[in-house]
């Protein structure tokens, strides 16, 4: 067999996942779904960007990351009046995603970093890492979504041109990074500006949200599937963020493999007060 770089879980054979598990190797999953991205994006935006941001991060970290194959259909109810969409009920997806978990956990492996690529999975990845967590007290199992660091926070701030609400969903951040990866496969003639979420003190959508957490039907708040501003993407700004999310996830990856694994210790007795 060959030992592929970035090495690639589907490609190896038994020994070889032996040998994976040995070098306390991070298991990286891609996630996503597929689902409207306006007139001017495929439907696989936010599969096809994870799986690009982890791509990248295991050839950045070859001996540090095993390359999973992508969980590419995720929770998107409300995007089901728009054609295109697959959704996945909440709970089947979180349990398949706890199911491989639970599997690399039993062949071994004891760090596991779901890299998510869409909004709606974020508490249900944060849930299926954490049952991962509580099944498996020695591995430490973790969801995180791209771009939400602080340093990737600022590089966003440093490209962006839009005001509040330009990077929400196909938008300038979506449709920029889209561009550096495949450009041929944006139809930018096609690409709408839309903001039609009103947005509240408390209640926004951007790439960072507002604390009041809403999400209607999309074609209540959309009519072209966009929210954002995605005329105003560029691929050279897509290179800027594709490259900072790559730095981001290897540092996730890196900080977890720097935690000591987690040891369960039972109380005996009352602690002073």
């Amino acid at each position: 067999m060959v030992w592929t770089t970035p090495l690639r879980y589907e490609r190896l054979s038994w020994p070889e996942v032996s040998r994976a598990v040995q070098q306390d190797r991070v298991c990286l999953i891609p996630v996503g779904t597929l689902e409207d991205h306006g007139p001017h994006l495929p439907l696989d935006c936010d599969i096809r960007i994870a799986s690009e941001i982890c791509d990248r991060a295991a050839a950045d970290a070859p001996d540090e990351i095993v390359l999973l194959p992508p969980l590419t259909h995720g929770f998107t109810p409300h995007h089901m009046g728009f054609p295109g969409p697959i959704t996945i009920g909440w709970k089947t997806f979180v349990d398949y995603a706890v199911d491989v978990g639970r599997s690399l956990a039993r062949h071994g492996f004891k760090r596991i970093l779901y890299l998510n690529g869409h909004g709606s999975n974020i508490p249900l990845i944060d849930m299926a890492a954490r049952l991962v967590s509580l099944e498996h007290p020695d591995v430490l199992a973790a969801g995180a979504f791209y771009l939400t660091g602080e340093e990737a926070k600022r590089v966003i701030e440093d490209v962006r041109e839009s005001g509040l609400g330009g990077m929400g969903h196909a938008c300038e951040l979506e449709t920029s990074i889209y561009l550096a990866i495949d450009p041929e496969a944006v139809a930018m003639d096609r690409a709408v500006d839309e903001n039609s979420f009103r947005e509240g003190k408390h209640a926004w959508m951007d790439w960072s949200d507002g604390p009041l957490h809403l999400m209607p039907w999309w074609n209540a708040i959309s009519h072209t599937g966009v929210h954002g501003d995605a005329t105003k993407a560029t691929a050279e700004k897509g290179r800027v963020l594709l490259d900072a999310a790559v730095k981001e996830c290897v540092e996730f990856v890196r900080e977890l493999r720097e935690k000591p694994l987690p040891v369960r210790w039972e109380p005996t007795e009352v602690p002073p007060s």
